[in-house]
């Protein structure tokens, strides 16, 4: 692995769920953790109790978050990470340079129109649901590979006049 692994300097939690965390890079997210939680069984239940998630602290020098109630109740620092990654703002421009298809060809692989397409990447908000099938297309190119459709260069021919 090229990348270093996240390290945790600080935590704050919050209700509903939610950690504020400050990352060894100078950079800091808030993650909700609600939905981790909710399908996490019994092992997680504990921390729908606001008391119990609210002890969170960090532990193994940096490399998760822990709370009281026992070891079973830990996130890792690298999916604690990966949930602040995916629930942070999506950039369609930056998105569409790593997976390098042109405006019509990013459109018509999510099933939208260009222009909304452009909107998207001049900065209007991307839905949630766009945003999740378009990393999930980065993460894993299989997706990619089993729904795009190459255009051909050019404008397309007339039709012949009958």
């Amino acid at each position: 692995m090229s990348e270093k692994l996240p390290r945790i300097m600080k935590v704050a939690p919050s209700a509903p769920a939610m950690l504020h965390v400050s990352w060894s890079k100078a950079r800091a997210d808030k993650v909700d953790l609600r939905g981790w939680i909710a399908t996490g069984g019994a092992i997680l239940a504990p921390l729908a109790n606001e008391a119990t998630f609210m002890t969170a602290e960090i532990v193994d020098h940096g490399t998760a978050v822990g709370w009281a109630g026992g070891d079973d109740l830990a996130i890792d620092a690298v999916h604690l990470h990966a949930l602040a990654e995916e629930q942070g703002p999506f950039d369609a421009a930056a998105w569409q340079a790593a997976v390098k298809l042109s405006n019509q060809e990013a459109a018509e692989l999510l099933g939208i129109s260009l222009s909304t397409w452009n909107s998207y990447r001049a900065g209007s908000q991307v839905p949630t649901p766009v945003a999740i099938a378009c990393r999930a297309a980065l993460r894993d190119p299989i997706i990619l590979h089993a729904h795009y459709r190459p255009r051909k260069v050019g404008r397309p021919r007339k039709a012949a006049a009958r």
